[in-house]
């Protein structure tokens, strides 16, 4: 597969209803939160796992199409299937790659054609079987609200007991966390040059790309859980740069996005004083600014 030969920027935004975007286990799973600004955040780790899932999902069988970072992997024995088969009876030194650089990057290559992930977002693969470190060409910036998140502390019970002997206990109670809306919105960056057009890469194609894509459109709708019940996509604008190093900066393209909040048919900046609060996407307004767009630089509204 050929690796990609353009530069990618994109806007792309999600949001939840009733739900927890993503937890954080240092505070008893409360939703992710910037404590100076009270806006919500999304790890980009937890867009990645998404990705990763959405791909294992729909090609479980596909060569080139493994997950590296999957649950319960043992990285050590998939680095050592790389060996076997890229330098079949090399001798391995502990902690160590082969001193001959060619027989070093035929390991790397092996993790990058067979693993998805590893193409796509790189890996740090120098565990005690060591297969080099890759960086990969895409890469998400932590998601952050468009405006401040108010998270709920619900109570809920179980009508059920553990064991017998609390058979005759009352209900047992426990706590859920979640956002009653918020629309959150997210930044990525694609690097055809570490995709490998400019000769050495991970060989993120066209290919892959194109999956990339639809598992940011389609990957909430597989994601389902008690916590994360009703989260969607909502709009992802690419901005496609016709040079492999890129045509402009990527904040400057990316600010050509603009959220605003919509109230009884009149448009509103985040944060203009007596707003209600939002509780639906139709509640915001979405502009992308067309006008003098840099040369070799075009938008691509995906959804």
């Amino acid at each position: 597969m050929t690796p990609i030969q353009n530069r990618y920027d994109f806007a792309y935004l999600i949001d939840v209803t009733n739900g927890n975007p993503n937890g954080d286990p240092d505070a008893g799973n409360l939703p992710r939160s910037d404590p100076q600004t009270g806006r919500g955040l999304i790890s980009d780790v937890s867009l990645k796992r998404k990705v990763r899932n959405f791909v294992s999902m729909t090609k479980p069988d596909d060569p080139g199409y493994e997950i590296y970072v999957a649950e319960k992997a043992v990285l050590n024995n998939q680095h050592a299937r790389a060996w076997d088969e890229a330098l079949p009876g090399e001798k391995r030194v502990a902690k160590k790659l082969p001193k001959d650089r060619a027989k070093a990057e035929a390991l790397t290559a092996w993790m990058c054609e067979n693993f998805f992930d590893v193409r796509t977002f790189g890996a740090v693969m120098t565990t005690e079987v060591n297969c080099g470190q890759v960086r990969g060409p895409v890469q998400f910036a932590f998601g952050q609200s468009v405006e401040p998140i108010i998270p709920l502390d619900v109570a809920v019970t179980r009508m059920a007991v553990t064991n017998e002997a609390d058979a005759d206990k009352e209900r047992t109670m426990g706590r859920k966390h979640i956002v009653p809306y918020g629309l959150y919105r997210v930044h990525g960056f694609i690097s055809a040059r570490l995709a490998g057009s400019g000769g050495k890469g991970t060989g993120f194609s066209e290919e892959d790309l194109e999956l990339f894509w639809s598992a940011l459109e389609q990957m909430f709708d597989h994601d389902r859980s008690a916590a994360r019940g009703e989260m969607a996509a909502r709009r992802l604008v690419v901005f496609r740069h016709e040079s492999d190093i890129g045509n402009a900066q990527s904040h400057k393209l990316l600010r050509r996005v603009e959220v605003a909040r919509a109230v009884d048919g009149k448009s509103h900046p985040i944060g203009a004083p007596g707003l209600p609060p939002a509780r639906a996407f139709e509640d915001y307004e979405v502009r992308v600014d067309r006008e003098h767009l840099p040369s070799g630089v075009e938008i691509l509204e995906c959804f």
